[in-house]
C-alpha cells in the first residue's frame, strides 16, 4: 500500500493503525487488520474515507468497521464528546445525570447491537461521575424524551435507526427539555468528539457499571407514569369499554408490541389483534424488505391477512422505534386504505381540536390554543385555525398528538386514532367518511410525496446547486413546465422571497437541503434531503376553499405539477436517480 505512495493512501493507512490501536472489538478490528495487510485500499476508503457527521438528528449509518459505521469505538468516541459538552453547559451535570434507551438491532458480523452500544455509552458517563438511566430493555424511542422532561434530566440518548434498514444503527441526542437538540449543539458536539477521539482509560469496561450507585434503572417508574399521563388525552373511556370495533397492530419486528397492548389497557379499549410473524422484537426484520410502513402496503400484507380473518376494520402500525404511526382502514368496497402522513394529521388535529372544544366552553380559551405542523406537511390544520380561530405556526418537527412527549410518539397516536375511530363509529361514521367532513368543511388538501434514491452526495449537492444558479449565478427557477415560479424558501441558504428582507423565519441549516417552491396555481412543493438515508424527498400539496367540490381536476393539476418537478428539478436520468418502488 505505502509503494503506492499517493498521499491520501498514506493518510488512510495512519487512520487504519490508529484505529487499530484503540478498537478492543475484535470482530471490527480483524475486518481493519485483514484490510491492512491486504493493502486494500478501495476497502479502506469505504471504512476510513470519513467521519459520520453528527447532526440535529445526531448519528445514523451501518453498522461496521471503521469512523464510516456504528461501532463500538464510534460509539465510545460519540459519548466521550458529548460527555465534555454537557460537562461544558451543565454545572449540575452530576446530579441530574442522563437517560438512555436502545431498540433491538443487532449487528453479528461486527459485534455492534442497540444495547451494546447503550451500556458502552452509559459507561462513558457512568466513569466521569455522571447518573445514568439506563434502560434494562427494549423501549420505544418517545419513552427517552419523556424520560428527560418527567426525571428533570440534562439529556437523552436513544440508540435506534427508526425504520432504516437492518444493516443501519444510529445515535439520537436529546436536550434538557425533551425535544431533538437544535443547532449550534450539534456543532458543538461534533467538535467535542474531534477533541475526545482516544478511548478514556475505562471506555471498554462496560461490566464495571453493573455494580455501580451511579447506574438506575428507569424502566418501571417510566411505563407506569407514561401510561398514566397519556390517559389525559383519553376523552371517551365509556365508548371505549363498549365498542364492537376491532383493531389490528403491527409493531414490523420492533418494541412497540407490549406498549401499545399497554396504551389500550390504559384507555379501556380491547387489546388489539397482533401480527404474530410481527410482534416480537427480530433485528433481522424476516417478513419485510423495508421495515417502514409509510413504504406502502407491501409492510401491511400481513396486517391485511389477520384483519380479513378477525374481522378488523382498522390496522395500527408502528415503525420498528414505535415512534411512527400509519393507519389502514377497510373501505365499503372491500379495498384497504391507507392514510397518508397528511391525512391522519388532518384526522388527529380534527380530533384533539373537538376534543378540547368541548372540555372548554370559555369562549375566550381559544386566543391560547396553537397547532402546530412541518413545514413539509399539509397545512389543513391552518386552514382549520383560521376558521376555528385558533393559532397555527409551521415548524420544523412532526405531527405529535400528546403533550407529555416532545418528539414523535407513535405509541400515544396509536391509542389516539382507536379512540377517535371507536367515537366515530358511534356515529356511524368511518375515518374516510370523517375526514373527508374534514375537507368539506375546510377545503380539501391534496398531497402528494415520494422520493429518489441516490448514494452519492456530490449528485445531491449538484442538483441543488443547479436550482440555486438556474437561470445563471445565484437565480432560482422562474417556471417549473409550464407552471409558473410565484415565491422560493430556501432553508439551507436562509433566503425567503416573500419576506421583505429577503431573510427566512424559520431556522436554517447548512448541513442539509431544502427548498419550497410557490406555484401560482397555489401549489406548494418542497425538496428536500433526509437526514438519516440516502433519500432526496419530495412534498407536494394543493389547496382548495370549502364549497370547491371538484376534487379530480386538483388531483390531476397536482399529478401534473408533480411530473413536472421531477422532470425539471429532479431530472432522475441525468442524474442517476433511482424512484421509490413498491
Amino acid at each position: 500500500m505505502a509503494a503506492q505512495g499517493s498521499a491520501g493512501d498514506a493518510a488512510l493507512r495512519r487512520e487504519a493503525e490508529q484505529w487499530l490501536q484503540w478498537d478492543q472489538n475484535p470482530k471490527t478490528s480483524a475486518i481493519v487488520k485483514e484490510l491492512v495487510a491486504e493493502g486494500n485500499v478501495e476497502e479502506l476508503q469505504k471504512y476510513f474515507g470519513s467521519r459520520m457527521e453528527f447532526g440535529t438528528a445526531g448519528l445514523r449509518a451501518a453498522m461496521g468497521a471503521g469512523i464510516s459505521h456504528m461501532n463500538d469505538l464510534t460509539i465510545i468516541q460519540t459519548t466521550q464528546g458529548f460527555c465534555r459538552y454537557l460537562e461544558k453547559n451543565f454545572s449540575d451535570l452530576k446530579n441530574r445525570g442522563v437517560v438512555i434507551g436502545f431498540d433491538a438491532r443487532a449487528h453479528l458480523s461486527s459485534g455492534g447491537s442497540s444495547k451494546r452500544f447503550a451500556r458502552l455509552a452509559a459507561n462513558t458517563f457512568i466513569s466521569q461521575g455522571v447518573p445514568v438511566y439506563l434502560f434494562s430493555d427494549v423501549t420505544p424511542t418517545p419513552f427517552v424524551p419523556y424520560t428527560v422532561t418527567h426525571l428533570k434530566l440534562c439529556a437523552g440518548i436513544m440508540v435506534t435507526a427508526s425504520h432504516n434498514p437492518k444493516q443501519d444503527n444510529g445515535y439520537k441526542v436529546y436536550w434538557e427539555n425533551g425535544a431533538q437538540i437544535i443547532s449550534p449543539h450539534d456543532k458543538g458536539i461534533s467538535q467535542a468528539i474531534e477533541e475526545n477521539k482516544e478511548p478514556w482509560p475505562q471506555a471498554w469496561d462496560d461490566k464495571q457499571i453493573d455494580s455501580s450507585a451511579l447506574l438506575h434503572d428507569p424502566y418501571a417508574t417510566i411505563n407506569k407514569e407514561y401510561f398514566k399521563d397519556i390517559q389525559k388525552q383519553c376523552f371517551h373511556r365509556n365508548i371505549n369499554k363498549e365498542t364492537n370495533l376491532k383493531f389490528v397492530h403491527t409493531s414490523v419486528h420492533g418494541v412497540g408490541h407490549k406498549f401499545v397492548q399497554l396504551a389500550f389497557k390504559a384507555f379501556d379499549l380491547r387489546p388489539p389483534f397482533a401480527v404474530p410473524e410481527q410482534k416480537d422484537p427480530d433485528p433481522e426484520f424476516p417478513t419485510v424488505k423495508y421495515p417502514n410502513p409509510e413504504e406502502g402496503k407491501g409492510v401491511l400484507t400481513l396486517s391485511f391477512a389477520l384483519a380479513e380473518k378477525d374481522g378488523a376494520k382498522i390496522i395500527l402500525a408502528n415503525d420498528p422505534d414505535a415512534d411512527r404511526l400509519a393507519v389502514a382502514e377497510k373501505q365499503e368496497s372491500g379495498e384497504w386504505k391507507v392514510f397518508s402522513g397528511n391525512e391522519l394529521g388532518a384526522l388527529l388535529g380534527w380530533w384533539i381540536f373537538t376534543c378540547w372544544k368541548k372540555q372548554n366552553r370559555d369562549a375566550c380559551a381559544i386566543k391560547d390554543v396553537y397547532m402546530l405542523s412541518s413545514t413539509v406537511s399539509s397545512k389543513i390544520l391552518r386552514a382549520i385555525a383560521l376558521k376555528e380561530g385558533f393559532h397555527f405556526e409551521s415548524v420544523g418537527f412532526w405531527y405529535m398528538c400528546c403533550p407529555a412527549v416532545l418528539d414523535k410518539d407513535g405509541v400515544s397516536a396509536a391509542v389516539i386514532t382507536a379512540e377517535m375511530a371507536s367515537f366515530l363509529a358511534t356515529r356511524n361514521l368511518s375515518l374516510s367518511q370523517q375526514l373527508k367532513a374534514v375537507y368539506d368543511e375546510y377545503g380539501f388538501h391534496i398531497t402528494k410525496a415520494s422520493y429518489f434514491i441516490c448514494h452519492d452526495p456530490k449528485v445531491i449537492q449538484q442538483l441543488f446547486d443547479n436550482l440555486r444558479n438556474y437561470d445563471g449565478k445565484d437565480t432560482y427557477p422562474k417556471s417549473c413546465g409550464r407552471f409558473k415560479v410565484s415565491g422560493i424558501r430556501d432553508l439551507t441558504t436562509g433566503y425567503d422571497s416573500s419576506q421583505p428582507d429577503l431573510k427566512a423565519i424559520l431556522p436554517t441549516s447548512k448541513s442539509s437541503q431544502m427548498i419550497t417552491f410557490t406555484f401560482a396555481n397555489g401549489g406548494v412543493a418542497t425538496m428536500r434531503t433526509s437526514g438519516t438515508e440516502p433519500k432526496i424527498k419530495y412534498y407536494s400539496e394543493l389547496c382548495a376553499p370549502p364549497g370547491n367540490s371538484d376534487v379530480e381536476q386538483l388531483k390531476k393539476e397536482l399529478d401534473e405539477l408533480v411530473s413536472a418537478l421531477e422532470k425539471h428539478f429532479f431530472q432522475p436520468e441525468k442524474n442517476n436517480l433511482q424512484r421509490k418502488t413498491e
